[in-house]
């Protein structure tokens, strides 16, 4: 029993420094990555979508009035980002573009 030796109150705290340490540098990196993630899922989306916008007028031989006619007719699963940005149509016809939502 007197060969027995644990940890020291010290060591201990050092460990919980270092610990700590790792995770203040690691939680900002970790949030700046998810931002960079969503805005590369966005682009493409919109990429994605640009080019179910012309697949449908390759069929329908007409674009499509909105966003929610792909959506329904199952040439895209949703119109959202996700970074929340909403899908819709630009000033050009066929044109795809994404936003923030817009509240009525």
């Amino acid at each position: 029993m007197k060969n027995e030796r644990g940890f020291t109150l010290v060591e201990m705290l050092i460990v919980l420094l270092v610990i700590s340490v790792l995770l203040i540098i690691t939680i900002p990196n970790l949030s700046a990555q998810n931002k960079s993630i969503r805005t590369k899922g966005c682009a493409a989306l919109l990429s994605s979508a640009q080019a179910q916008t012309e697949a449908y007028y390759i069929e329908n031989d007409d674009f499509p009035e909105s966003i929610d006619v792909l959506v329904s007719d199952g040439y895209l699963k949703q119109k959202e980002c996700p970074n929340g940005d909403v899908l819709s149509y630009g000033t050009t016809e066929g044109e795809v573009i994404s936003g923030p939502p817009v509240t009525p």
